[in-house]
């Protein structure tokens, strides 16, 4: 039997939506959706949202920085360039302020020079403050004074809505069946939904066919360890 040719496949970048109406609300995420509506109210003038990856974080704090015309930093990346044009404007979004490693000098100063200047700051990270290891007493006593709100692992109806919205935004249309075989073997993250389907939009295109139950059970057989998860 011949095997068939495998397509040449061109690895275009798959954007994905922060658009409001693509945000998929849930009891893992409500308490945080409700807290970015209301942000006019934060106390303190300063929020943190601390979940696993692919809790919806990053979309929450894109909605944020749009309503509040927010300058946006990343703490893997702060410098002090960044710093100071952050603070010109009147809201502030700090993302994985948990990695900032070495720069957490510039991290406070950014934090107070804002707060200063009565702007809004909103973080996000995987965990509080208390977890991040800071070497800096008084940037964790300022971070611990911004409210900490949490977002939890997605439930397995949020993952097949998240499946389904990943594979839309690839322009593939999967079954509603092969979404929710996916969603009941997969880890419960939506980093983990992100991965799968992106190994599925591949093999796909590199087969030349649809995302079929049984292309998702030959991946599942890899990735498990101990073959493919009941």
């Amino acid at each position: 039997m011949t095997t068939p040719p495998r397509q040449l496949i061109l690895d275009w970048p798959h954007e994905p939506s922060f658009a409001r109406e693509d945000f998929l609300s849930a009891p893992s995420n409500r308490e945080a959706l409700n807290a970015i509506d209301r942000w006019s109210d934060w106390p303190g003038r300063m929020l943190l949202l601390a979940g696993p990856e692919g809790s919806g974080k990053s979309h929450l704090a894109a909605l944020w920085a749009k309503t509040a015309a927010a300058a946006v930093i990343h703490g893997e990346t702060l410098g002090s360039e960044s710093a100071e044009t952050a603070v010109e404007g009147s809201a502030l979004l700090v993302e994985d302020a948990d990695r900032v490693g070495d720069a957490e000098e510039r991290l406070f100063h950014l934090i107070n020079s804002a707060l200063q200047a009565e702007a809004w700051v909103l973080l996000t990270a995987r965990r509080g403050p208390d977890a991040w290891g800071l070497k800096i007493p008084d940037l964790l006593s300022r971070l611990r004074l911004a409210p900490v709100v949490p977002l939890g692992a997605p439930e397995i109806e949020l993952t097949e809505a998240v499946l389904f919205k990943l594979f839309s935004d690839r322009q593939l249309q999967v079954e509603p069946h092969v979404i929710a075989y996916i969603a009941r073997r997969i880890e419960r993250s939506l980093g983990a939904a992100r991965r799968v389907v992106a190994i599925l939009d591949r093999e796909a295109l590199a087969k030349g066919r649809r995302v079929t139950r049984a292309m998702a059970s030959e991946l599942m057989r890899e990735i498990a360890p101990n073959g493919e998860p009941p």
